[in-house]
């Protein structure tokens, strides 16, 4: 218990003192998991919808590839990501492994499949008197789309949720595919498990402390959003 108010201890004095490092680490963590929150939404979100509205052959196929998708272990997305950008992979031309780049791409991989599977439930579980009621207004299919998006906004908000969350607390991806440099790809849970491994576990909970206050407030203004406009 001493070393856990010690840890508590010392992530408010890494705090109030401004640390350039863990300043540093910080911001790139919410960088690059807002960027790949961010590209996992658009593609998420995007392929989500689609597989709700259409129908097509191999629709259950590709449902339940999704749904697999939503529980693969980040340390496996990290393997092929690693695998892609290797120097004699596909990719490897572009020379983005042990880059910031890297992280967000393993990310955006690990997040959007967990988006996609949230926005497809958020739309299929729309009536689909509604569509046709759209539809019958004169509405284009496009603006169909957008309507949905719109009346299921609220469980997409945890779609918004759930990937952020996934990925700010990754750490198997994120070494494997950016090697936890000091002062480049070190993020806050990389640098928990370095601080921890060299038996440094003060700092190690300091970084952890971080890493919960700054989830939290992220989720809770997201949560503030969504239950603001919850329907009455």
């Amino acid at each position: 218990m001493e070393l856990i108010l010690e840890g508590i201890r010392k992530a408010i004095w890494l705090l109030f003192t401004f640390d350039p490092e863990v300043l540093g680490i910080t911001w790139l963590s919410l960088k690059v998991s807002g960027l790949a929150t961010f590209f996992s939404l658009f593609i998420g979100i995007s392929l989500g919808t689609v597989v709700a509205l259409a129908r097509f052959p191999g629709r259950r196929l590709v449902v339940s590839l999704i749904n697999t998708g939503m529980g693969v272990p980040p340390v496996v997305v990290g393997l092929f990501v690693t695998i892609f950008l290797w120097r004699n992979g596909p990719l490897g031309f572009f020379e983005l492994l042990y880059t910031p780049t890297a992280i967000i791409l393993a990310q955006a991989v690990i997040a959007t499949p967990i988006v996609a599977g949230i926005s497809l439930a958020s739309i299929q579980k729309l009536p689909e008197a509604l569509r046709l009621q759209i539809l019958a207004l004169g509405a284009t299919r496009i603006q169909m789309v957008r309507m949905l998006i719109r009346e299921a906004r609220l469980p997409l908000l945890a779609a918004v949720m759930a990937g952020f969350g996934g990925v700010i607390s990754e750490v198997g991806a994120s070494i494997m595919v950016g090697g936890n440099i000091k002062g480049y790809t070190r993020v806050l849970t990389t640098a928990t498990v370095m601080e921890t491994g060299k038996g440094n576990f003060d700092i190690a909970i300091a970084l952890g402390v971080i890493l919960l206050i700054f989830t939290f407030c992220i989720n809770a203004i997201l949560t503030g959003i969504q239950q603001r406009e919850r329907p009455r």
